[in-house]
């Protein structure tokens, strides 16, 4: 990875601090795509995995989910232009279709329930 993460200081409570970190679109995305595929996760666990990634306390949530509608609408936008799947960030691995996120997401609910459908594997 080429970046340079942000890292602030930031408190917590009445007398600590932790240190933050502040995301790009281009590290989220890429957690994004280490998902594996027909899993759904949540987005406090890429943050997690973001923060010990780059050797913060915690990740900035706001920046998270800010990046993730982008990301949402890009992957979308790809999608409807007869993108492959495999092009675009799968964003549907961390959303709860049923969840108030999803449908402010490009596609909404419905897009996400069958992107997931389509990853899980058929069992015989």
């Amino acid at each position: 990875m080429s970046e340079t993460p942000t890292i602030k200081q930031r408190r917590k409570g009445r007398s600590g601090m932790q240190a933050m970190l502040i995301p790009s679109q281009q590290m989220v995305a890429e957690q994004i795509r280490s998902a594996p595929q027909g899993i759904r996760t949540d987005l406090g666990a890429l943050r997690r995995c973001l923060a010990t990634r780059y050797g913060a306390d915690a990740c900035c949530p706001v920046t998270v989910q800010r990046h993730l509608r982008a990301i949402a609408d890009l992957s979308f936008g790809a999608l409807a232009k007869g993108e492959p799947v495999s092009a675009v960030t799968p964003y549907w691995r961390l959303v709860d279709p049923a969840s108030m996120l999803a449908a402010r997401l490009a596609g909404g609910p419905t897009v996400i329930r069958e992107r997931l459908a389509a990853e899980r594997p058929e069992r015989s």
